[in-house]
């Protein structure tokens, strides 16, 4: 294993504490969702951060799939949309992921195969993977 790129970032105060990543430009307040009985300030909260990083990461991952498979895609214009949902049963708390997946200009076929590859390449994808429910959905050009 080769290790290309490390982040560190410290959270400090829990969900209503401060977030700040080592090499910047991360470095912000965050807020309880008033959901989850907190005060719903302006901040930020962990399941936004983990849907932009899941999202994003997911996007690299359509494109690297498009490009290995000499597809072509829109490449700026893709989008991926991450609704993370945090749950509670009588087990606990968990977490829930839907990726809603724009990539213009594919038809249904070509979209689902670039969705669950990037699925199965995506290392966020990986790190949920038997762990939380990720529901995928290809959004087609109307």
């Amino acid at each position: 294993m080769k290790t290309l790129y490390e982040a560190t970032s410290t959270a400090e105060g829990g969900r209503a504490g401060h977030v700040k990543s080592e090499e910047g430009p991360i470095d912000f307040n965050l807020s309880v969702p008033k959901g989850m009985g907190g005060d719903g300030g302006d901040g930020a909260n962990p399941e936004q951060l983990f849907g932009s990083a899941y999202a994003a990461c997911f996007g690299g991952a359509v494109q690297s799939v498009a490009k290995s498979k000499n597809i072509k895609i829109d490449e700026e214009n893709i989008s991926v949309s991450a609704t993370i949902g945090f749950c509670q049963d009588d087990d606990g708390f968990f977490l829930e992921a839907t990726l809603d997946c724009f990539i213009p200009g594919v038809d249904k076929e070509t979209g689902e195969k670039l969705v669950k590859a990037a699925h199965k390449a995506c290392p966020f994808s990986k790190a949920t993977r038997d762990n939380i429910t990720v529901t995928l959905n290809l959004l087609l050009d109307e």
